[in-house]
């Protein structure tokens, strides 16, 4: 299977170097878009110096920093027009470990359309997170898996493996979400058009180097989000349950 990372990038330069050689030392051969919404510190130039010695990398420069939904929208329209079969998400900061994508594309092979990196299925977990982000986060996961009826039990883990034809179906440069939010629209679509989901164990790792993006009104973005999205199906539901049965 030919693979590709999607990479949205601002401000990675301290962590893109680690990052690209872990990926390049992998025994399964995986290509690397870096979406880079303008980083000033350099962080483009730094992909292209590294791709220039290892190979592999192409850098999308977008003029200006739009969210994560835009990045990857972007990354995804720009991949699904190329020879792929699998496109992996993931953070740029080392908190997933490229390590785990060979498993990935095992469950890939083995027939997911799409396989999540899962902190909250036996085996997973996070490291160096304040207890309240950690509460947070499994709480708002326990919430969206709930209301929304979700299969998956990490709705805004950003570390995926998709098949080409699962992407390309559910249309996602057509969302509209970004933050977390987005994330969670990808997989509210695969599940109702049908796609099988996997989940396999990682262990979330703080970031070391540079700022976190996360922010409050990326949670608040979120919590309405799944709320309406709540509100949408459990209004199709009443329909269908109202609507005239056929003589």
């Amino acid at each position: 299977m030919r693979s590709v990372i999607v990479l949205p990038t601002y401000n990675e330069r301290e962590n893109i170097e680690v990052f690209l050689r872990a990926v390049h030392e992998l025994d399964a051969p995986v290509d690397v878009l870096v979406v880079d919404d303008d980083s000033p510190d350099g962080t483009a130039d730094a992909a292209r110096t590294l791709g220039d010695e290892l190979g592999g990398v192409t850098v999308l420069d977008r003029p200006s920093k739009d969210g994560l939904g835009s990045a990857y929208r972007a990354g995804f329209e720009r991949v699904l027009c190329e020879a792929y079969d699998v496109i992996i998400s993931m953070d740029a900061d080392l908190s997933h470990d490229p390590s785990v994508i060979p498993k990935m594309l095992e469950l890939i092979d083995d027939g997911a359309d799409a396989v999540i990196g899962s902190r909250y299925v036996r085996g997973g977990g996070t490291t160096d997170w304040p207890t309240h982000r950690r509460l947070l986060s499994k709480w708002g996961n326990t919430y969206t898996r709930r209301v929304l009826r979700l299969p998956a039990r990490d709705c805004t883990s950003g570390f995926r493996a998709y098949t080409a034809r699962a992407l390309r179906a559910i249309e996602p440069t057509t969302t509209q979400a970004e933050g977390y939010a987005f994330l969670t629209e990808l997989v509210r679509r695969l599940d109702r058009t049908g796609h099988s989901i996997a989940e396999t164990p990682i262990i979330f790792r703080d970031r070391e180097h540079g700022k976190s993006k996360m922010s409050g009104r990326i949670v608040v973005e979120s919590m309405w989000l799944v709320t309406t999205w709540a509100a949408v199906d459990a209004a199709k539901r009443t329909m269908r349950r109202l609507r005239p049965s056929q003589p």
